[in-house]
C-alpha cells in the first residue's frame, strides 16, 4: 500500500488538539491544497472562511450543537458553497443587459446551482482534510453548521447566494487521539453496487447489525432503533432540516 493509501486508511476524526498551532506553512499548504481540489466547471464555486476571532469560535461552539473543542481548535476553516461571487460577477460584466438583449430573463441560481457548489465546497474540504493529514494534522468535520442558518447568516454576514455547508477543525492530535480507536465502515458489499442500485434484504441488514459499533444502553432494541433515535430524529436533524428548508427558501426565493 503507498503512502496516500496509507494516509486515507489510518486518517481519523481528532477533537482534542495540542497547544501548538500550525505553523503558516503548513497552514498556506492546506488551504493551496484545497484550492487545487477538482472542481465543476474549473469556477471554484466556494469560498473558504478561516475563523479566527475567539468569540466567533466560542458562538460556534454553542450553535454547532454544543461541541466545546470547537473554540479550542488551533485551525477552522469553514467551507461555503457559494454562488454569490459569480452571480455578482455576471451582473458586473453586464450579463443583465446581455439578457436583456437576447429576450431572456436573467437567471438567478436555482436548486441545482446550489448542488454544484455544495459539491465543490465539499470536495474542497476533504483536499484540505487530506493534506492536512500529510503534514500530522488531525481534522475534524462539523456538519453542524448547517444549523441555525439565521444565526449564522448574521454571525459570518453571509448574502443569499452562499451557504455554510461544512466546517473543519484542524490541530495536532493529542496523544490519546492518537491512540484512540478507529472506527470501522461498512463492508463494500453494502456499499458498492454493479450498474445499477441494490435494495439491501435481510441478509444484507444483519451484516449492518453485527459491523456497528456496539450500542449504548437504551431503550432502543437493535441498531436501527438507535440509530433512529441518536442521529435520524433527535431535535438537532430536526433543526438541520427547518435550517435548510430556510436555506433553500432564501435561495430560490419561493
Amino acid at each position: 500500500m503507498n503512502e496516500t493509501l496509507n494516509l486515507i486508511e489510518s486518517r481519523k476524526s481528532v477533537r482534542s488538539y495540542l497547544h501548538q498551532a500550525p505553523s503558516r506553512e503548513e497552514r498556506d499548504a492546506i488551504v493551496h491544497a484545497a484550492l487545487r481540489a477538482p472542481t465543476a466547471g474549473n469556477m471554484m464555486l466556494y469560498s473558504i472562511l478561516e475563523i479566527e476571532d475567539q468569540a466567533i469560535k466560542d458562538r460556534l461552539a454553542v450553535t454547532c450543537d454544543h461541541q466545546p473543542f470547537i473554540a479550542k481548535a488551533p485551525l477552522v476553516l469553514m467551507f461555503l458553497a457559494d454562488y454569490q461571487r459569480w452571480f455578482d460577477f455576471f451582473k458586473h460584466s453586464g450579463v443583465e443587459e446581455l439578457a436583456q438583449r437576447m429576450g431572456t430573463p436573467l437567471r438567478r441560481p436555482q436548486e441545482g446551482d446550489l448542488m454544484l457548489a455544495i459539491s465543490d465546497a465539499l470536495i474542497a474540504a476533504q483536499t484540505a482534510v487530506l493534506a492536512a493529514e500529510s503534514m500530522g494534522i488531525g481534522s475534524c468535520y462539523i456538519g453542524d453548521i448547517i444549523e441555525n442558518y439565521e444565526v449564522h447568516r448574521e454571525l459570518l454576514q453571509l448574502p443569499e447566494y452562499v451557504f455554510p455547508i461544512g466546517m473543519v477543525c484542524f490541530g495536532f492530535p493529542t496523544e490519546n487521539q492518537k491512540l484512540r480507536a478507529q472506527p470501522s465502515r461498512y463492508s463494500e458489499s453494502l456499499i458498492v453496487f454493479k450498474d445499477r442500485y441494490r435494495r439491501l434484504g435481510p441478509d444484507d441488514f444483519a451484516r449492518m447489525e453485527r459491523e456497528t459499533p456496539a450500542r449504548e444502553a437504551s431503550e432502543a432494541a437493535n441498531t436501527g432503533q438507535q440509530v433512529y433515535l441518536r442521529k435520524y430524529a433527535p431535535d438537532f436533524m430536526l433543526e438541520m432540516n427547518r435550517s435548510v428548508r430556510e436555506i433553500l427558501k432564501n435561495w430560490t426565493h419561493s
